[in-house]
């Protein structure tokens, strides 16, 4: 199915001076349609932010509600596992009643969590209303992307849309930190909850105006069933992962995983039997679809990971505060907003395979640079390493996510836009489980014979144990000792880097080539289909994909 399958859908128009067609039959968006996506960047951006801005938040609602250390941990990721967990229920949820509505009841209820969440008293009751925003956030995220997909038919706007969608999510990231540093500095910690419900009050006042309304006028009701199933499969499996990464291996995320592929198996089984399944599974059969999924999977495998490395490294190694570590990813994050919106237009007149291709060549560039640092290169190679990482892997990001909706039918937008988002939540925490692990291995295996003579038994086993460690044991120290500690522990820290910045490169190539060799014969964003020689390839290389 190509790219455009969409385009020539019927579509109603509103008048003659907001809307025109395109050559190729397509209503053009016009005004209002713009203003629309700028209404769905809102909540976009709100959800994107939330996560940022609680890393924050976090020590200073701890130490006011009383939460241990197990409950922070669930304040932060009980929000990523509910999210996960309901974003294809959601997402087909939306197919069936309306994107349009299911939007708005995600922003109220989440409104109403927020204010939950702000005037919290304790740490149970701030993690119920994590639980909700999570599940209005899922309800959020594929909603949007399927009402850009229905408002923008012509395919060069709706790449264009879709760059400034997603450049939502990196400037949450780089507004969170700032926003959020300067509200604790003046207000407590529940104000930067309260962000959230003027912004959605403005989407439930506007909404209805400026978005259209689009389901699947015969979709079916939903499977229970299969959401619990989809439910039992997804958060186990999340859990597990960021568990493993947490704690190293033991019994309890080995069978919370295993419990996940079983419950996914019986799922998927389920849903090839119904009329009306929760998940087309038939969606896999597209190469097209199959590919920019694992395009999506691979990029934020390998991101996520940098950034935590990253983050490690400028608060561990280099000492430097919450805050500070946070400006230094935010050149990488104002590189990927560009990005976002400039890859678009050069997809007009390049082939997207080929974008791509040379944008993961950058990616790659820059990982090999990161395999070859030393212990004393400080900061300024990575900061600057990571905006060319994060310019150059955004197009895979963006006209990726442009692909998987613009393969299937517009009536399951919904369900293809909580499969982007899917990937992208599956990545990052395989990322950390993983990659994350091999450079934990790494550290431990060069700290463990170099932790200098004369440093107390108590802080060397810190050392031993994790680079964050190593940092806290070296704050009771004095400031030789601690000195003679840390010299050590760069070092290590180091090699992990060069170890997983080596593996990252090797994946992130493999899947490059891999990517382009399959997609290569898909023409430029708004121009005719490939020629017939080319087109015949196409069928072969989709039937390796579903396979």
């Amino acid at each position: 199915m190509s790219q455009g399958s969409d385009a020539n859908a019927p579509t109603t128009l509103d008048d003659g001076k907001n809307r025109h067609m395109t050559a190729g039959g397509a209503p053009k968006a016009g005004r209002k349609e713009w203003i629309g996506l700028g209404i769905l960047a809102l909540p976009t951006l709100l959800v994107a932010l939330d996560v940022f801005v609680l890393l924050l938040a976090l020590p200073h609602l701890s130490a006011d509600l009383g939460a241990n250390s197990n409950q922070q941990l669930w304040i932060m990721d009980i929000y990523g596992f509910m999210v996960a967990g309901f974003l294809v229920p959601m997402g087909t949820l939306g197919d069936r009643i309306g994107r349009r509505k299911l939007l708005l009841m995600g922003g109220a209820a989440f409104g109403a969590a927020s204010l939950l969440a702000a005037f919290a008293t304790s740490p149970g009751m701030l993690i119920a209303a994590r639980v909700l925003l999570g599940i209005a956030g899922a309800a959020i995220s594929p909603s949007t992307l399927a009402l850009i997909s229905t408002m923008f038919k012509d395919e060069k706007q709706r790449a264009t849309a879709i760059g400034l969608w997603a450049s939502c999510f990196t400037l949450g990231a780089i507004i969170g930190p700032m926003l959020g540093g300067v509200m604790l500095e003046h207000f407590w910690w529940g104000s930067l909850f309260l962000m959230g419900v003027p912004v959605m009050v403005l989407l439930l006042i506007t909404g209805p105006k400026v978005l259209p309304e689009s389901a699947n006028p015969e979709a079916g009701g939903i499977d229970l069933p299969s959401v619990a199933l989809n439910l039992g499969t997804t958060i186990p499996v999340i859990y597990g992962i960021k568990d493993l990464a947490r704690n190293g291996w033991h019994p309890l995320p080995v069978a919370a995983i295993v419990l996940g592929v079983v419950l996914g198996t019986l799922f998927v089984r389920r849903q090839r039997t119904l009329t009306s399944p929760l998940l087309d599974v038939t969606l896999f059969r597209h190469g097209r679809f199959n590919a920019s999924l694992l395009g999506l999977l691979a990029y934020s495998l390998i991101g996520g990971t940098v950034m935590l490395l990253m983050t490690q490294y400028f608060q561990a190694a280099q000492r430097m505060s919450p805050f500070d570590s946070g400006l230094g990813l935010l050149p990488g994050m104002a590189a990927a907003t560009v990005s976002f919106m400039v890859c678009p237009i050069i997809a007009r007149k390049v082939r997207p395979a080929y974008v791509i291709g040379a944008g993961l060549v950058g990616v790659v560039t820059v990982l090999l640079v990161f395999s070859q640092l030393s212990a004393d290169s400080g900061t300024t190679t990575l900061v600057v390493g990571f905006a060319v990482f994060s310019f150059c892997g955004a197009p895979l990001v963006a006209l990726g996510t442009n692909m998987v909706v613009g393969t299937v039918p517009p009536e399951k937008a919904g369900s293809a836009g909580a499969l982007s988002q899917i990937s992208n939540e599956f990545g990052a925490a395989l990322g950390v489980a993983t990659l994350g692990t091999l450079g934990l291995a790494v550290y431990r295996d060069q700290i463990h014979s170099t932790v200098p003579a004369g440093v107390p038994a108590g802080a060397a086993d810190a050392a031993r144990d994790s680079v964050s460690g190593a940092a806290a044991a070296s704050h009771g120290l004095p400031g030789q000792m601690a000195d003679a500690l840390m010299e050590p522990v760069r070092a290590a820290f180091t090699g992990g880097i060069h170890t997983v910045a080596a593996v990252a490169a090797g994946l992130i190539a493999v899947a490059g080539v891999f990517f382009v060799a399959l997609m290569r014969h898909i023409p430029p964003i708004g121009q005719e289909q490939a020629a017939p020689a080319e087109a015949e390839a196409e069928p072969a290389e989709e039937k390796i994909l579903a396979a």
